[in-house]
């Protein structure tokens, strides 16, 4: 018997189904991927896939609001947070993992805890009676958005993200470009050299801008351009 149903497992939903089950609640962790849907960002079926940035920004603890609530996490068993640390990358002072390997881990412990039913469905409308936990992020189904959008009275919803574009390695000039972290912090597997830094001018930085803009965008459930991936964005010069 499922006490709460959760919809979308990504970040937010893997972390309520982790925390509910770990008090005894039984959950029912409802993701379309896997079902045969998929999104136009996501590349697997995993739990907690990352999709834009590999970073969950500052872990300082002392000096830092985000890494103080990282730091909460710690200390309430966080599912998220524990993988992060897991499968984390030299960063700086942040918190950057192995995007791969995090979702995997994520995937793997939610799986086996007996409190926990993954099922690989869409769900097109919110249950109509018992707990729910509707978790499904920028990419919900169309059919979906507007049960949500019923259920609230809102005219739309509105999801609103940082740019993250992806650079290829390869794409980089290293005779130009420096390894050096933010503020020269060594992190806990750094050196304080775990960024490359591409200096720009005004004109290339906003050739830079433009590259983005002009970039393959992914196109979401209902049809409307999603934010844009740009495959090169560092040239040679």
């Amino acid at each position: 018997m499922t006490d709460v149903h959760i919809i979308g497992g990504g970040l937010a939903g893997s972390e309520a189904a982790w925390q509910l089950a770990e008090q005894g609640v039984k959950v029912r962790l409802s993701e379309m991927r896997g079902s045969g849907e998929m999104t136009p960002a996501h590349q697997t079926d995993g739990l907690a896939e990352l999709v834009c940035s590999n970073s969950f920004r500052s872990d300082d603890a002392e000096k830092n609001a985000v890494g103080l609530l990282h730091q909460e996490m710690r200390d309430l068993n966080s599912i998220i947070i524990g993988e992060g640390d897991q499968h984390r990358l030299p960063a700086g002072s942040a918190l950057a993992v192995d995007r791969d390997h995090f979702s995997e881990g994520v995937t793997k412990r939610l799986s086996e805890h007996p409190n926990i039913e993954i099922v690989r469905e869409r769900v097109d409308q919110l249950p109509e009676s018992g707990l729910t936990i509707v978790a499904t992020g920028p990419l919900t189904a169309m059919t979906l958005a507007e049960s949500i959008g019923a259920a609230t009275g809102e005219d739309s919803l509105a999801f609103f993200d940082a740019i993250a574009p992806i650079v290829y390695k390869d794409s980089i000039n290293m005779d130009i470009a420096w390894m050096q972290s933010r503020w020269d912090k060594v992190g806990p597997e750094g050196d304080g050299k775990d960024y490359i830094n591409c200096p720009m001018d005004r004109d290339q930085y906003y050739a830079f801008i433009q590259g983005l803009l002009d970039g393959e965008k992914p196109t979401s459930s209902n049809g409307k351009r999603t934010r844009p991936i740009l495959k090169a964005a560092c040239r040679s010069r």
